[in-house]
């Protein structure tokens, strides 16, 4: 097909102007990275005709699981069931769970990566006592890991409500890690992410919480692969990382700052784990592919255009990114629709559409720039533009 120069869209002062590029000539891996350990966490596609508001968990599951089918076959990992795919946004933990063992028989089946986040979510929003808490992760613990999976440790909002003491972190947090078969991964979603996560490990003093972190990691560090940290924080990041036992990982949730925490400095570097990655694949593959050639510049000129993207995608309110995720993965064919669970194709305004069409435009994100303009015209047209 030949590449659209120029398309009109939609912009905060009338139509304007956008020029897209060719998609680049990457080359892309099919087998995981050497040097480092990649998850992107891939979203749900919803049923189109069954999506809505007040109906959760109406998943295209065919549409979902050839979402992980294109991320394995680059060579990434999947974190499955995470705030990616709307989980306590649409996601129920019933069809978490489901999703999570559908997953790991895909991963079987192929040879893929695969890690599925437990939470506490089957419990009823509010507080909930202590034992209550541990039981739900537990429960969650034994459904993954019976169907061959390895677990997550996802923030819980209980947690946050229930917790007196950092002490009470330090009990729940050990008797999953304690009760799991396999080493886990735990997950640190700031407030920015989930404003329900705030003052997560019993502070809102960053310094604090990373202490109670560290505190933890010790007493279980052989039975921890790392933590992921979703604070938009490099600095933050960069800290914990040097203050982990050594074999702990820190995977960068940074999705503002992903490119340099990858590739790392004289301390050390970060292994990732994005929701940003799943926009970006055939750029992650390709960009790690360099890295394992021990092309530092390389990796960085592939994988730097893409950081202002995942900003924009990312920027306040964070979590709707979701949206922006299932908006591009519409654009770029991976889906045949723009619908999402519980309504939340809603949650981004149509100028912010239209800046993430331009932004992907212009690294050439596209596959298919026709399709790209064809469905993006088409979408504001439907909407009286």
């Amino acid at each position: 097909m030949t590449t659209p120069a120029t398309v009109r869209i939609p912009g905060p002062s009338g139509a304007r102007t956008v020029e897209l590029l060719a998609p680049p000539a990457l080359i892309t891996a099919r087998t995981p990275p050497l040097s480092r350990l990649v998850y992107a966490a891939g979203h749900v596609v919803a049923d189109p005709l069954r999506a809505a508001a007040s109906v959760s968990a109406t998943i295209d599951w065919d549409a979902t699981m050839a979402v992980r089918h294109r991320l394995w076959a680059l060579g990434l990992g999947v974190a499955e069931s995470m705030d990616t795919a709307q989980r306590g946004m649409g996601l129920d933990a019933a069809t978490a769970l489901e999703l999570g063992r559908r997953t790991v028989r895909e991963a079987a089946s192929c040879g893929g990566q695969v890690v599925v986040g437990i939470a506490t979510d089957q419990l009823p929003a509010g507080p909930a006592t202590l034992t209550a808490i541990g039981d739900a992760y537990l429960e969650q613990l034994e459904q993954i890991e019976s169907a061959g999976g390895c677990v997550v440790v996802m923030a819980s909002r209980q947690l946050a409500l229930s917790a007196a003491s950092v002490d009470d972190y330090l009990a729940i947090y050990g008797r999953v890690i304690e009760a799991a078969s396999r080493p886990v991964i735990l997950h640190w979603l700031g407030a920015i992410f989930d404003p329900q996560l705030a003052g997560y490990w019993g502070s809102d003093d960053l310094d604090a919480a990373v202490d109670t972190v560290v505190t933890l990691v010790n007493a279980h560090a052989e039975a921890v692969v790392g933590i992921k940290v979703s604070l938009l924080d490099a600095g933050r990041e960069g800290v914990l990382r040097r203050r982990l036992p050594e074999g702990v990982r820190v995977f960068a949730g940074d999705d503002f700052n992903y490119a340099e925490l990858i590739a790392g400095d004289e301390s050390g570097h970060c292994d990732a784990l994005l929701g940003a990655f799943a926009v970006i694949p055939r750029y992650a593959s390709a960009a790690l592919l360099r890295l394992d050639a021990a092309d530092t510049a390389g990796f960085h000129t592939i994988l730097d255009p893409t950081v202002a993207l995942s900003r924009l995608l990312f920027e306040a309110p964070t979590q709707f990114y979701k949206t922006g995720v299932a908006w591009l993965s519409f654009l770029m064919g991976d889906q045949s629709h723009f619908r999402m669970l519980a309504g939340l194709e809603s949650g981004r305004t149509v100028l912010h559409l239209a800046d993430l069409f331009a932004e992907a435009a212009g690294i050439g994100l596209f596959p298919d720039p026709e399709l790209a303009v064809d469905r993006a015209t088409g979408y504001f047209r439907g909407i009286g533009l």
